[in-house]
């Protein structure tokens, strides 16, 4: 497949992944935010339906893996009339390396009364070519801060430029859950560059993307003997739309976040 293509084609009951869809960490390896976004198409496509709201995706990067087919195995784990609960598991001819936990609920109406909000951010919506220097990024990144020159925090938006399965549409959660997984360089990146290689992330929804571009803002950064932790604020250009959290583990920097 070409690199005007998707990051994978379906074939026999796999996803076999293209040449473009390798990690920055290493050109042989899978990127962890395709793994999350296939657990979040596929759990959209066997559990989702109308009325009930992807609210929250947890992803656990557990395996790096080369680039292999990936199989994507879901079961619904609870379904009661304002909750469903569905699990996924994300496998390679080596075994799992990955998982996944989706919680739906069910839309209603808005409680009366006013609560503490979060605050729109007042970057400007992107309106010209995006920003991207070094390699050639997998997808369109406008930089609105100046990463590793100062700690932060830092701030981006994001833009996908490939499908992610050839023949299919990229819907608006599976948009977040690719968006989600940037949380981690964005929230971990410091002043020397990115030492942070993210284990899983939980993004969190009140409702789904209106925009093909999504913001990211992160909002806190906490890191004790190799193991961080940052968080997220996810913007699309209406407002801002849900957290993500991660967990990340040190790793040699890359150096083209420098």
């Amino acid at each position: 497949m070409d690199n005007n293509g998707a990051f994978f084609a379906f074939a026999e009951g796999a996803f076999v992944p293209a040449a473009h869809a390798h990690s920055p960490w290493a050109t042989d390896m899978l990127h962890g935010r395709l793994l999350g976004a296939l657990a979040a198409r596929t759990l959209e496509a066997e559990h989702g339906e109308e009325g009930l709201r992807f609210a929250r995706l947890t992803v656990d990067l557990f395996r790096n893996t080369p680039l292999l087919p990936i199989t994507v195995e879901t079961v619904r784990v609870r379904d009661g009339r304002r909750i469903r609960v569905a699990d996924a598991v994300l496998s390679t001819e080596q075994g799992p390396v990955a998982r996944a936990g989706a919680v739906l609920l069910r839309e209603g109406g808005q409680p009366p009364g006013e609560s503490f909000r979060t605050a729109a951010w007042d970057a400007p919506v992107p309106d010209g070519p995006p920003g991207n220097d070094g390699p050639r990024l997998p997808f369109d990144l406008w930089r609105l801060t100046t990463w590793g020159v100062d700690p932060g925090p830092h701030r981006a938006w994001v833009r996908e430029t490939y499908p992610l399965v050839e023949g299919e549409e990229v819907t608006p959660f599976t948009h977040a859950a690719l968006a989600a997984d940037f949380a981690s360089p964005l929230s971990n990146v410091g002043s020397a560059g990115l030492h942070f290689i993210n284990a899983d992330y939980t993004l969190t929804l009140s409702r789904l993307p209106r925009s093909a571009e999504l913001g990211l803002e992160a909002t806190g950064h906490l890191s004790a003997d190799g193991i961080a932790t940052g968080q997220c604020v996810m913007h699309d250009t209406q407002g801002p739309i849900g957290y993500c959290v991660v967990s990340a583990v040190a790793n040699p920097a890359i150096r083209a976040l420098r």
